[in-house]
């Protein structure tokens, strides 16, 4: 493990100015753990120091696992990227596009032109969006009475799509899809599935969507950031009974645990002595997906759930079976085919194979892309790529 003064510096820096509640961050080749730290508390409204153990709503991170469960099962050759997805999944067998609302605030429906595919939803490509960065969804919502998705209700997936499939990307809740698809043609449930295939064979076992007494007591508390900087707990859990199990941002868990997931990308599917995905099969989830299409600037409709998310603004960005790739390096090191992605709650990951690196760094609070967690993000990894220039950081062979 490398001892790395500046990366503690920054993180401890923001935590005792209170410009983050606290966080914990890892960092690791495919074999070994070369950074990891915790700084400030758990909760502000408690004396409990961060620890590294600590548990976490990693929100939307959940989407490589719960993608990572789909390909062993299309490894298997009971799922298929390319087949309509209805014929696993009746209720995606005829979307409807919306098309906005007429004089009387009425939804405009259409069919769809095309049918949705396993890859339109691992790539956010079929039409799926989040109602916080999308306005007519807002208003879909209001007028149907749906509910929001994280309450976890079977209902809250009953929304038209907002573009034809394979015609753009539109980032939303496609993963939850994916989710169902596992259980539909594995006969389990999501979390049992995923706990069986992935978490277990990976050691990864302080992450569930259920939590356990051990992990709340260890659970971190979610904050909020007010319009003046400031920051108060609020009080924050996902349904522990759900209706369905949220593939696309339901599991809690620890930064420990989400290495293992990383590294085992890293390592061509192999993680703590098991093989869980063919190479091959992590070396195409890591690809191109989404042809001439670019992943968009997200604007916010939902202020207090997320802020306008344009990362690496100048980078065309790309998405793979459920990651994004950066095409060029980006300022802190990161090598052009890296993966990453987040959680809403301000948690964040990156791989990059050519380096053989990755690093996992949460905190918890909202709203989403906040500048100065995305501040301790990029202190964070250009520390971890400085340290790996004074080491060689080559791959070993």
């Amino acid at each position: 493990m490398q001892t790395q003064p500046q990366i503690d510096q920054i993180l401890r820096q923001k935590t005792d100015a209170r410009e983050i509640p606290g966080v914990v961050a890892i960092a690791a080749s495919g074999n070994e753990v070369i950074y990891q730290g915790a700084f400030g508390k758990r909760d502000l409204s408690k004396p409990d120091a961060m620890t590294a153990d600590s548990v976490f709503w990693i929100a939307s991170m959940s989407k490589a696992i719960t993608a990572a469960g789909a390909m062993q099962l299309v490894e298997e050759g009971k799922l298929s990227l390319d087949a309509p997805i209805g014929k696993v999944l009746p209720d995606l067998a005829a979307p409807q596009v919306l098309e906005g609302f007429d004089a009387n605030g009425e939804p405009k429906l259409r069919p769809a032109k095309t049918e949705i595919t396993l890859r339109h939803l691992m790539t956010h490509t079929a039409g799926f969006c989040y109602n916080m960065w999308n306005g007519d969804m807002v208003k879909y919502l209001d007028k149907t009475g749906l509910p929001a998705v994280t309450t976890c209700k079977n209902d809250a997936l009953k929304t038209p799509i907002m573009s034809d499939p394979g015609t753009r990307w539109e980032y939303g809740t496609n993963i939850d899809f994916v989710g169902k698809a596992v259980e539909a043609v594995s006969g389990k449930r999501l979390d049992a599935y995923l706990r069986d295939h992935l978490l277990t064979p990976l050691g990864m076992s302080d992450t569930s969507f259920k939590l356990g007494d051990s992990q709340r007591q260890r659970l971190v508390g979610m904050h909020a950031r007010g319009e003046d900087g400031s920051l108060a707990p609020i009080p924050f859990e996902l349904e522990q009974d759900p209706e369905f199990h949220m593939g696309g941002g339901g599991l809690y868990g620890t930064a420990g645990d989400y290495i293992k997931f990383t590294q085992m990308i890293l390592n061509g599917g192999r993680g703590n002595g098991n093989q869980v995905l063919a190479p091959e099969t992590v070396a195409m989830m890591g690809q191109n997906h989404i042809g001439e299409l670019n992943m968009t600037k997200m604007i916010s409709a939902v202020p207090s759930a997320t802020n306008d998310v344009d990362l690496y603004p100048d980078l065309v960005k790309k998405w793979g079976l459920s990651f994004l790739i950066t095409t060029a390096r980006t300022p802190e090191g990161r090598s052009p085919g890296s993966l990453a992605w987040a959680g809403l709650a301000n948690t964040y990951y990156w791989i990059d194979p050519s380096r053989d690196v990755t690093g996992v760094i949460l905190m918890q609070l909202l709203p989403f892309a906040d500048r100065k967690c995305l501040e301790a993000f990029a202190g964070f990894e250009a520390g971890i790529y400085a340290g790996l220039d004074v080491t060689g950081g080559q791959k070993a062979a």
